[in-house]
């Protein structure tokens, strides 16, 4: 069996990364949505989208070498700031909150540059909250804007659910 491939090639930006997915992915989106119309496309590149970024945490949850956590998470967050990709303001830090913002993305503004700010949110912003899935299911997120769909910054919420909680569904016995 053949290993799976890191996580993030080193010397790659993430920004760089982002960069080639979207060139090929913005084709794939012009063909289906001239064969299939733009809800069907739309559709297809969100889950390919999501699918690929639930892969990609679960190598990087593997690559930590240990448990995974809200540090941990945060440790390689910063893959995705680099080369000034982002300017955050941090809000609130501790061992169960990673709460900030966003006022700059050049996600977004690359996405726009290229043509595909229409799809620049299935690329890039859904990948925040899918990315937890895959990375540990304890890691929750919660966003109410994007700089990509309008806003004036993007306002991350990330929480870590501390080991043996329950919420009031799985208490309830509710799916």
């Amino acid at each position: 069996m053949s290993q799976p491939p890191p996580a993030h090639p080193q010397n790659l930006s993430m920004l760089t990364k982002r960069r080639i997915e979207a060139e090929m992915l913005g084709h794939v989106y012009e063909v289906l949505k001239a064969s299939h119309g733009k809800e069907a496309a739309m559709q297809a590149i969100g889950d390919a989208v999501r699918r690929s970024s639930i892969d990609q945490a679960r190598r990087f949850a593997a690559e930590t070498g240990g448990p995974t956590s809200l540090q941990s998470f945060v440790d390689i967050s910063s893959l995705w700031e680099s080369e000034d990709a982002l300017k955050i303001e941090v809000r609130e830090k501790t061992d169960t909150q990673y709460v900030f913002d966003v006022v700059r993305c050049r996600y977004a503004e690359m996405y726009q540059a290229m043509g595909l700010g229409e799809i620049g949110h299935l690329l890039s912003c859904q990948r925040d909250g899918t990315f937890c899935e895959g990375y540990d299911p304890k890691l929750k997120f919660a966003r109410t804007q994007t700089i990509m769909q309008g806003a004036s910054h993007c306002d991350f919420r990330y929480s870590y659910e501390a080991e043996g909680a329950t919420t009031a569904a799985s208490r309830d016995g509710a799916d």
